[in-house]
Formats: structure tokens, C-alpha cells, sequence
């Protein structure tokens, strides 16, 4: 694992000032790399690669970078890991080079040398972002793997062209605050830049790239700002499975909006080169129906990917929470590791001491069951808590998944003793594992009969009964803050139209951003996501399962900027490197061949994986109510959090900055601390933007 960044000008580098800058964006990413870095100029061309190395496979100097191809023509910079390249290394056979190494580095150079840039992507298995440059052609490629494990921004930074070019360039300073996509007019000083973290842009000379409304609207509702967006106006997030060719002087200025694949702009031009709807097609064109044959067909392909991923020539382990995902991936680690003669496998989890978010217990259990060798660090709510200043600059940009907190902390746990870690990503989204698929439709099977207009009086029926009367009922009952939940409920159920629609509702945080960011009407208004693209063919259909759509948008929007997000920068931010084994693209396609049945069954969620997972865990240490991996953040904002977001959400703060109307935020706020609603997840987004504008 690693960290690059770069620029492109298309006109001549003063050599000593692009070296330097191309060095400070390097060292603003250091914790991604600590143990090696460098930088490559093609000064003729305007073309400056920095790198930080973190080394896994190879610890030699053969693995340095960036690194050249044996003919001199190819020229990288590269994030992740390959974990078929020696497989690649074989198949080149007698027209690979005279290795240096084994670095997998070194395999794909000579592999985009002899099969093209497409072709030798596409033959990859691996998590990776990669910049390639042709000198020959002097054509720039940024690529990023199939469901976006590594990240990779790209963009236009306003001002900082004059002092890499050594010159003075007419136009250079502020992106303006048009709040579109795209810097404000043309901005001649502005460089083509990219990064594995924004912060490695933000090192450029003269940043001045303004909050995009867009991008902010979008984060408030989704609680993340998601791709092909970035919070700044000109940058942008390259989309997995997507390679961006620049071939030639890069354009003066951004776009007015974010490229998507097969669209343009001038001389940048943006494709797939993995195709997520085709995979889901395939499956659907060849169901696996027979439940013994799925699950040994997920046992061997799963088996195949924790095996490629378990090589490192680092020390290696894995997470452990106790459920269904990370212990089926421990599990086979584990049985691989006694077949082989190797030590027990590392596992690592944390306790907390608020125990209704403790699954430390549960870990234990599976841990001593399989017999790896266990890890256990204990987190007092006081550490936790201490960790919220630092998250703007481990994220970037606004980010609001409280679970970011106890996720950087397994990891700073994990690297004290291991290098790289296994995870158990991906297994809600590939398996229907999230609640959301299971309860939506139950709760839109009891109202789908009623005409709309019954449902919104139904609704407004539901929110007429005070909460304190709803928290009555639902007390006998167990359930508790049922009149918040119902309140809730009742809200969404004057909104939708269609289970659809109501999945929608349930990953929208604040339902109206427009309402909530001052001008955003001006800037275009809210602007539409991946959730609004085309569905695959087998998902588009009248008699299309509702279930499988929720999956596939989760596994496009959710995993790769949230999940993923999440986890490689609170990982990263460590200098440890994270696996996911249910990435496998193989383990994917095998996903969706799988039919509903073979998903959720019976009220439950991955049905074939926990078969899988019994061959090696009795069902009790199993078997409990999901949770997530969470921390009581509404309780604290009351309490030892409180004036701290006060001082976040005081209004005259909020009308000085003008991104936020202070009159929703404000009313959200004083209904938490009062106890009658529970905003957490909608302050914890604001705060958290709050928070990030204070440092950026």
C-alpha cells in the first residue's frame, strides 16, 4: 500500500520548483508510505510523479518508485497490490523482461508494455490506484481497480501554474465561488493534478479550489460526498473501473461538471475498463440454483481469494468481529494456515466500555473456536472521543460515519503488530447482509395497497400522536424511543411512491438539502448520483426483485464512498494496509449468481455465506441481531460532546460562513438536547463539516 500524486502542465517545468512541489505533495501523504519515496520529472513535457512507499512484497529496492519500464518507455506510480502477478509474471513468459525484482510493480510495467493499458487491466486481481505515463505518446493514464478499494482524485488547482512553470501565468488565484463543478471561468494558472488524498493537492502552490454546493448538498444527504464529486469545485474522484487518458496539454480549466465515462473534455478523455452492470448481467444469465453447489462454489472461490491475499513479505493478520464476514474470512485463513504448517493467524478487535456497543465477547469466542491468536485492546469512551479532532485530516473531507472512529482505532491496534490486515468488507453489500433489505420490503408490503394519498394521511396520522404518547406504547413492548422511530417512519411514508422510493428515503439523511445550503439554486441545485443511472437489463425489469436493485446501488454508491473510504483512510492514516477479500472480482460475479433465495432467506441475510461459515463456526457464536460497528455519539453530543458542538452550530458561526442555513441546523439540535428526537446521524454529518471547514 501506497500513496502517489502528480501534475501534468503541458508546458516545460522549471525543473528545481516542480521537484520541490512534487516532493511536498509526496510528503503531505507520508503516512501512506513511510518507508521510501521519490519523485520523476519529464520536464519537456511538464510531467512530475511523486511517490510514498509502504512496502509489502518486496522490500528491496527493486520496489521502488516511480518506477520505469526495462525499455525506458512506461513510467509509474502505483497504490495497492496485484495479487495475480506472478500468475501475470508466467503468462508473459518469453516476452517479459530480464526481471529486477518481484515486486508486482515491476509485473504490471511489463505487462502494460506487451498488452496495452485496457487489456493488462482487465487481467489483473487486485485492489489499485495507478498513474502511467507513456513518454513516446506523452499520454498520462490514472486508473483505479474495480469497486474503488484505493482511492484517486484528480483535477484542475487553481493558481498554482506560474510556480511550477517558473513563470507567470496570466489569470492565476482564486477558483471563485460559483458553487458548480468547476472553477469559476477560465483560470489560466490552474495545473492538472492527482492524488491518492486531497491534502496531496491542497500541498500545490496558490490552492484556492472554493466548497462545491453541489458536492456539499450531496454529502448532507448521503452523509458522504459521493463519486465522481470531491468536496472542492475542479477536483474530482476518478470512478472505479475507470481510466482517465490525458494524451497532450491538459485543458485550461475544469469542466463545468464531472466527466463520466464516455464523455470528454478537450484533450482528457474518460472510459471503463470494467463493467459492474455487465457482471451483474452475466450472473443473472447463469443462476447458480442448487444450494450445495453455491456454496461450495463461494468456499472455492473465497478460499482462492484469502489465499492470494494472505502473501506478504510483511507480518499479516486480519480483523475480527465476531460476524458473519470477518469470521468466515478468519476461518479460512485459519484452516489454510494449520494446512500449511504456518502459526496461528493475528486477529484483532477492541472492547469498548459502553457494553451495548461491545461485540468484543463475541470475537473472543470465535477466536478461541478457530484458535487464531487474539488481540484485544480496550477503548474507554474518553479515548474515542479523543480522536474526533483529528478526523477532518484523516478524511480529507467531509465524512460522517461515526463507525470511522472505532475503525481507526482496530487499525492503530492491528498495526503495532502487523503490517497488512484482512477484512471483512463487502459481505453486507455482495450477500444482503444490511437490515434495510429485509425490513424495507416488509414495511412496504403493509402500506403498498393504500393509495398515495392514503399513505401521506396515514403519515400525517403517525406524526400527529405526540412522541411522549408513541414512547408509552412502545415501552410495555421493549422497544424503546418509539415515538421517534415512528415519527420517523411516518415522515418517509409521505414522501414515497415505491419501495424504490422508500430505499431512497432510508439512505437520505437530510431529505432536502436544497433547503438546508444557501444558493445552492444558483449553482445548479442538487445534482443527481450514481443512484440515478441506468440499471443493469436484469435489474430493470417490471419483475426485477426490489432486493437486488438495493444491493447493486449500495455496492456502486455505499461501499466504495463510505466502506471503502472509511477504511483506507483510517488505515492508512496508520501506515497499515487493509484486504478485502470479498472484492475478489471473481467472488463478485459469483455474488450475483446467486438468486434472492440464496441471499435472504427467512428474514435473514446471507443466507449461502453463513452456510459456508458453519462448516467451520457452530451457529451460536453466530447467531445475534446485526449491529453496526458503533459508538454512542447522540448520547455524547449531550453530554461531554455538547460544547464542543455548540460551538460548531452556534448560528452567528453558521450565517458568517454562509454554507449552512442555521435555521434547520438549529432546530435539529436543540430537539436532540432536549431528548424528544434523535438527530445524531443529521448533526453528525453538519458537525462534521463544521469541523472540516474550521481546518481546511
Amino acid at each position: 500500500m501506497c500513496g502517489f500524486a502528480g501534475f501534468l502542465t503541458g508546458g516545460a517545468l522549471a525543473a528545481d520548483a516542480a521537484r520541490a512541489q512534487a516532493t511536498a505533495m509526496a510528503d503531505a501523504i507520508r503516512h501512506r508510505g513511510p518507508d521510501d519515496g521519490g519523485v520523476w520529472l519529464d520536464a519537456p513535457a511538464g510531467l512530475a510523479l511523486a511517490h510514498r512507499r509502504l512496502a509489502i512484497v518486496d522490500l528491496s529496492a527493486a520496489g521502488h518508485q516511480p518506477m520505469a519500464s526495462a525499455s525506458g518507455r512506461w513510467v509509474i506510480a502505483f497504490n495497492g497490490e496485484i495479487y495475480n502477478h506472478l500468475s501475470l509474471r508466467a503468462e508473459l513468459g518469453s516476452a517479459a523482461p530480464a526481471w529486477r525484482g518481484h515486486s508486482d510493480t515491476e509485473t504490471l510495467l511489463a505487462a502494460f508494455e506487451h498488452w496495452g493499458v485496457h487489456d493488462t487491466l482487465r487481467r489483473c486481481v487486485g485492489m489499485f490506484a495507478l498513474a502511467l505515463w507513456d513518454k513516446h505518446a506523452r499520454a498520462l493514464y490514472l486508473a483505479r481497480d474495480r469497486f474503488g478499494e484505493k482511492p484517486l482524485y484528480y483535477g484542475w488547482v487553481a493558481g498554482a501554474g506560474a510556480a511550477l512553470r517558473g513563470g507567470d501565468d496570466s489569470g492565476s488565484g482564486s477558483s471563485g465561488s460559483s458553487g458548480n463543478g468547476g472553477p469559476a471561468g477560465s483560470d489560466a494558472g490552474a495545473v492538472f493534478a492527482f492524488g491518492s488524498e486531497l491534502k496531496a493537492l491542497r500541498a500545490l502552490p496558490g490552492f484556492g479550489n472554493a466548497v462545491c454546493r453541489q458536492a456539499l448538498a450531496q454529502y448532507l444527504r448521503l452523509q458522504y460526498v459521493p463519486a465522481p464529486r470531491s468536496i472542492h469545485q475542479g477536483l474530482y474522484k476518478l470512478e472505479p473501473g475507470c481510466v482517465l487518458t490525458l494524451q497532450g496539454a491538459p485543458p485550461p480549466a475544469a469542466p463545468a461538471q464531472p466527466l463520466r465515462p464516455g464523455q470528454a473534455h478537450g484533450s482528457v478523455t474518460l472510459a471503463r475498463w470494467w463493467n459492474p452492470a455487465a457482471m451483474v448481467d452475466a450472473g443473472a444469465a447463469q443462476p447458480l440454483r442448487s444450494e450445495q453447489a453455491a456454496v461450495q462454489a463461494l468456499h472455492d472461490a473465497l478460499d482462492e481469494a484469502v489465499r492470494l491475499q494472505s502473501l506478504a513479505d510483511v507480518p499479516l493478520g486480519a480483523f475480527l468481529s465476531g460476524g458473519v464476514d470477518s469470521s468466515t474470512i478468519v476461518a479460512l485463513m485459519q484452516q489454510q494456515a494449520r494446512a500449511e504448517g504456518r502459526p496461528p493467524v493475528q486477529t484483532f478487535t477492541i472492547g469498548f466500555d459502553e457494553p451495548a456497543f461491545d461485540e468484543s465477547p463475541h470475537a473472543r469466542a470465535v477466536a478461541q473456536h478457530l484458535g487464531t491468536q487474539h488481540h484485544e485492546m480496550r477503548v474507554t469512551a474518553a479515548d474515542a472521543r479523543a480522536l474526533i479532532p483529528a478526523l477532518p485530516q484523516m478524511y480529507d473531507e467531509p465524512f460522517a460515519d461515526s463507525s470511522q472512529i472505532p475503525t481507526h482505532l482496530v487499525c492503530r491496534a492491528a498495526r503495532q503488530r502487523v503490517t497488512v490486515a484482512l477484512s471483512g468488507d463487502a459481505g453486507d453489500e455482495l450477500f444482503g447482509g444490511y437490515n434495510r433489505y429485509f425490513w424495507g420490503p416488509r414495511v412496504w408490503d403493509k402500506v403498498a395497497w393504500l393509495p398515495y394519498p392514503a399513505r401521506q394521511a396515514l403519515g400525517a396520522a403517525v406524526a400527529a400522536l405526540p412522541l411522549p404518547a408513541w414512547d408509552a406504547l412502545g415501552g410495555p413492548a421493549g422497544v424503546n424511543r418509539l415515538g421517534d422511530k415512528a415519527h420517523k417512519m411516518a415522515a418517509r411514508l409521505g414522501r414515497v411512491r415505491s419501495l424504490d422510493d422508500l430505499y431512497r428515503s432510508l439512505v437520505s439523511e437530510w431529505p432536502d438539502p436544497a433547503a438546508l445550503v444557501p444558493g445552492l439554486a444558483g449553482a445548479g441545485g442538487e445534482p443527481p448520483t450514481l443512484l440515478d443511472d441506468a440499471l443493469p437489463c436484469a435489474l430493470a425489469g417490471a419483475d426485477a426483485d426490489a432486493r437486488a436493485r438495493m444491493i447493486w446501488w449500495d455496492s456502486q454508491t455505499y461501499l466504495p464512498d463510505d466502506i471503502l473510504c472509511k477504511v483506507d483512510r483510517a488505515a492508512m492514516a496508520c501506515s497499515l494496509e487493509t484486504r478485502v477479500p470479498f472484492l475478489d472480482h471473481r467472488v463478485a460475479e459469483l455474488a450475483w449468481r446467486l438468486p434472492m433465495a440464496l441471499k435472504i432467506r427467512g428474514g435473514t441475510g446471507k443466507w449461502a455465506l453463513r452456510q459456508l461459515l458453519y462448516r467451520h463456526v457452530p451457529p451460536a457464536l453466530i447467531e445475534r441481531p446485526k449491529a453496526g460497528f458503533g459508538i454512542p455519539v447522540g448520547v455524547w453530543l449531550r453530554g461531554p460532546l455538547r460544547e464542543w458542538a455548540e460551538d460548531l452550530l452556534a448560528e452567528p458561526r453558521l450565517r458568517r460562513q454562509g454554507w449552512l442555513d442555521p435555521a434547520p441546523v438549529r432546530a435539529a439540535w436543540a430537539e436532540h438536547l432536549s431528548g424528544r428526537r434523535d438527530w445524531t446521524s443529521r448533526l453528525w454529518g453538519v458537525l462534521m463539516f463544521q469541523a472540516w471547514v474550521a481546518q481546511a
